[in-house]
């Protein structure tokens, strides 16, 4: 059953929905967990995917950065192979080195073992978010998943990669073997979104982490039909939908026609160039520098400012509105008082 909450008060979804927010809306990606003592000291006793089964600990985490920083949205505690992991694909979150594959996909047989995700599978991950929607207010939860080329790189590389160069092989010179794995993790996508929508989540995000390694033409003939599909399956919803990459200034045209409602993005291009490469319509999210907030609090003033005009720039060119964020994610040396004053410092702008 649909638990969905009505928040007409909500700046994150009023801006993402192209209305006027009554503030600048801002949350960070990564701001649960990794630069928070309270997250290190629970992590201390739980692995990374076990805590992501977790409803309690994912609860307690995603509630964590709301309390600290008072964030404009909540976004689920978890990563992007826990449906890989609850389908039954063999890998594990390594510290210091992220997802590894037992065995990685290389193969059409190695793609004909992949399952579809079952609902009970994840139903750990649905109750976290039941128990969210309880706990979060008037503040609205970000429901996410790893977008369909992101996930394939990860299976086809084994592991993180520079340059992708077995994903890129298979998906150039075996296109079809490419194809199939990539409608197996759109539907594996789908699924997992669906349930978090089904429990309740506010929005979603597709984070197609690795797409800024490829050209345009490859994205738009071996990424861009998925993704879209995943948008497309998902719109009868009614949420918002954001769709963000790293590195990705070339192919932000083409994610944006993907169908999302937001586009994220990063810190090398500016949101007012942003806002003349997406359709028109387009609500932009971010776009500080992560490593500015390294760097002391008269510098993090000075851009915060420069990216809220920056999001003003974008709107007067067509966008539909401007969600505050970074163009990455928290790194884990932050400063947590340095994020709390720059939520403060937006919101009073």
């Amino acid at each position: 059953m649909n638990t969905r909450r009505d928040l007409p008060e909500s700046p994150f979804l009023a801006a993402a929905a192209g209305r006027t927010p009554s503030r600048i809306p801002v949350w960070f990606m990564r701001q649960a967990g990794r630069s928070l003592p309270e997250y290190r000291e629970l992590r201390a006793n739980h692995k990374m995917l076990e805590a992501c089964f977790d409803p309690e600990l994912v609860c307690e985490i995603t509630l964590q950065p709301v309390r600290r920083h008072g964030v404009d949205a909540a976004i689920l505690f978890s990563d992007i192979v826990v449906p890989l992991k609850a389908a039954g694909v063999a890998l594990d979150i390594v510290p210091d080195v992220g997802p590894v594959i037992d065995h990685p996909i290389r193969t059409r047989a190695d793609v004909d073992t992949l399952k579809p995700l079952e609902p009970q599978q994840v139903a750990p991950v649905a109750q976290a978010v039941s128990l969210l929607v309880s706990e979060l207010g008037d503040v609205p939860l970000i429901g996410f998943a790893g977008a369909p080329f992101t996930l394939a790189s990860y299976l086809v590389e084994g592991g993180p990669s520079r340059n992708h160069e077995k994903t890129k092989a298979m998906m150039l010179g075996e296109p079809d073997t490419w194809h199939a794995l990539m409608t197996a993790l759109t539907d594996l996508t789908i699924a997992f979104l669906t349930e978090q929508l089904a429990a309740g989540v506010d929005a979603i995000q597709l984070f197609d982490s690795w797409a800024g390694t490829l050209s345009l033409a490859d994205y738009r003939a071996a990424v861009l039909p998925h993704s879209a599909r995943v948008f497309d399956a998902l719109k009868g919803e009614g949420v918002p939908m954001t769709h963000f990459g790293v590195g990705t200034a070339e192919l932000l045209g083409a994610m944006g026609e993907a169908g999302a409602t937001v586009v994220g993005v990063d810190w090398r291009t500016s949101l007012a160039d942003a806002a003349t490469r997406v359709p028109p319509g387009t609500t932009l999210q971010g776009n500080l520098d992560p490593v500015v907030l390294l760097a002391g609090r008269s510098v993090v003033e000075r851009a915060a400012r420069a990216v809220v005009e920056d999001g003003r720039r974008a709107q007067a060119a067509g966008a539909a509105g401007h969600i505050f964020n970074l163009g990455h994610g928290v790194l884990p040396a932050t400063d947590p008082d340095v994020i709390t004053d720059l939520v403060e410092l937006v919101h009073s702008l």
